[in-house]
């Protein structure tokens, strides 16, 4: 099993903690993983990439050139990341914020409304975990108890209110593909 991702969208929706989130999932699970953070001019409000490989052998990259699959939180990310992706491959779409289509007809293509159900539960600050929710029921990189273990190793200082928004979030996402 080999699954490589790149999440993307503004800075501060949370991507490369989702991206840190993954990678600690999977390590629960034994798995071999990478996580390659862009950093750089990167802020809130710009745009936010990461990379992430889960896999059952050794990870000879932590760079996903060819992704399996693109988790698109905002609109330029699609534009960006569109024709990276490998034929056949996932694109889980925050459909809250990105009103285009993406084009190419040889990839899986599913909506999650991300900011609407995070609304729901209280925080936009969730979206992120619900598209990684959907993300792990549709891909089986990881499990969602997996992630949810995670959360208080990767939000140390987050309340415990938060981090049942997480929970939430991420069993949310699951539910809606």
């Amino acid at each position: 099993m080999y699954q490589g991702v790149i999440m993307s969208g503004f800075g501060g929706q949370g991507i490369v903690s989702a991206g840190i989130l993954l990678a600690n999932a999977g390590m629960i699970e034994d798995k071999y993983v990478t996580f390659f953070p862009a950093y750089g001019a990167e802020m809130r409000g710009g745009t936010a990439n990461c990379s992430v490989v889960v896999s059952s052998e050794e990870v000879s990259s932590p760079v996903v050139a060819r992704p399996d699959t693109v988790i698109v939180m905002n609109e330029p990310s699609l534009h960006r990341f569109e024709s990276q992706l490998k034929p056949g491959g996932l694109m889980l779409i925050n459909s809250s914020l990105v009103a285009a289509k993406p084009k190419r007809e040889d990839i899986e293509i599913v909506f999650v409304d991300a900011n609407t159900i995070a609304e729901k539960i209280g925080t936009l600050k969730v979206a992120n975990m619900v598209m990684l929710g959907a993300y792990s029921k549709k891909t089986g990189a990881v499990n969602v108890d997996s992630l949810i273990k995670s959360l208080p190793k990767v939000y140390k200082k987050a309340k415990e209110d938060m981090l049942k928004k997480n929970q939430e979030a991420l069993r949310k996402g699951m539910e809606e593909v």
